[in-house]
């Protein structure tokens, strides 16, 4: 289709890849690379827009054509075509209703042009009444009402609101790295910078949540320091500026490949498992796998995927990640263990299996609250004293 834009046919199919269990960051990052900087933004913005406003794109979609059963096709390209026409300022309407009917031909729904051409036509930005809390904020309503019981009806608005928008940019800034001439805000987080317009300056971009867990490990130099879940390897590379000899582990070997510059050793293996070292740790973190529903501004996705039940087994996984990992902590030394959820059974729960003098501190990032993405973390110490 000669008409259709780059950035809209990238948006659907990475859309339609994300319906089948794709994740939309790592798909974008693998598929954009042939656009333009314009095209590439654009596609983003209508991915991770269709997917936090998925509850409301839908609603309108029943509202406005009567029908709740679509073919995966025909309900992306209409999300994408109501995205577009009440989010997106410099994108004319009748732009994104004729890209959105090319696209369900370009899918082999030619039946369906139609259809979508007259759905697309009613729709306008007029505020709507939304018929419920879950719709209005779009997420699902028992993620609502949970967070509700753990932090307040106020609180968990802010949260859900916090997840509409794009997150903030920030970047970590190495010890002696040069931040003149590149408009980046200090936080308080040391080395984490907020960058408002963009620029990077070439510095890793990792977000302030991300970048608050390494510094409640009191790492020296010297100290062995293991890092048990440590794929991507963002909080692997912030440790090692504290001069420690370090260890990085992952269950899947291509997961570690983007570790390799780092030049220290990497173990594939099942941290639920006893692991296989003689030597102690004196600092251990352990970033376990969870839900992430700290990050359903960055991961959308998310929110439309998880069900109650599987915090379950994410929990029984966490709490063998942190037993396997305090049986090889040091006499004296001291864990993190930490997610990027905001669920009490990946968080609280997990640190309840600790002997409860053992845990120094917990502290808790929210989205909503403060900035950047929601964290948890616990700080855990030997059962052993360093003389012992």
């Amino acid at each position: 289709m000669a008409g259709l834009s780059a950035a809209r046919v990238l948006a659907f199919d990475v859309l339609l890849a994300v319906e089948r269990g794709g994740y939309a960051a790592d798909l974008l990052a693998a598929r954009a690379g042939s656009l333009d900087h314009r095209d590439a933004g654009l596609a983003s913005e209508i991915v991770f827009g269709a997917l936090r406003y998925q509850a409301q794109l839908d609603y309108l979609i029943g509202r406005y054509s009567g029908k709740s059963r679509l073919d995966a096709e025909v309900r992306i390209a209409l999300r994408m075509g109501i995205y577009q026409i009440r989010h997106l300022d410099r994108v004319p309407a009748h732009a994104a209703v004729n890209q959105s009917v090319e696209l369900v031909s370009r899918a082999r729904k030619r039946s369906a042009r139609g259809f979508v051409n007259a759905v697309l036509r009613k729709v306008d930005r007029a505020p709507v009444a939304w018929p419920d809390r879950a719709t209005a904020l779009s997420h699902p309503a028992w993620l609502l009402d949970r967070w509700q019981r753990q932090f307040g009806e106020r609180l968990a608005e802010e949260i859900a609101r916090a997840n509409l928008a794009p997150p903030e940019t920030y970047v970590h800034v190495p010890p002696g790295g040069k931040v003149e001439g590149l408009t980046l805000e200090a936080t308080d987080i040391p080395g984490c910078y907020l960058a408002p317009l963009g620029q990077t300056g070439g510095f890793r971009i990792q977000d302030i949540g991300s970048q608050s867990v390494v510094p409640h490990l009191r790492l020296g130099p010297g100290m062995r320091f293991l890092d048990l879940c440590a794929a991507p390897g963002n909080k692997t590379a912030q440790a090692l500026e504290a001069g420690v000899w370090a260890l990085a582990c992952d269950r899947h070997h291509h997961r570690l490949a983007g570790l390799r510059r780092l030049g220290i050793p990497l173990v594939v293996l099942d941290g639920t498992a006893p692991l296989p070292f003689d030597v102690r740790f004196e600092r251990i973190l352990v970033d376990a796998p969870c839900s992430g529903t700290g990050t359903l501004a960055r991961n959308p996705e998310i929110k439309w995927r998880l069900r109650p039940a599987d915090l379950d087994d994410l929990q029984r996984r966490q709490k063998a990640f942190l037993a396997q990992a305090r049986a090889v902590l040091a006499p004296g030394g001291m864990l993190v263990y930490s997610t990027c959820s905001l669920e009490t059974e990946e968080n609280q729960q997990v640190v309840a299996s600790v002997p409860p003098d053992l845990v120094v501190e917990t502290a808790q990032r929210i989205p909503g609250r403060d900035p950047g993405d929601g964290f948890f973390v616990a700080v855990i110490k030997s059962d052993k004293p360093a003389n012992g």
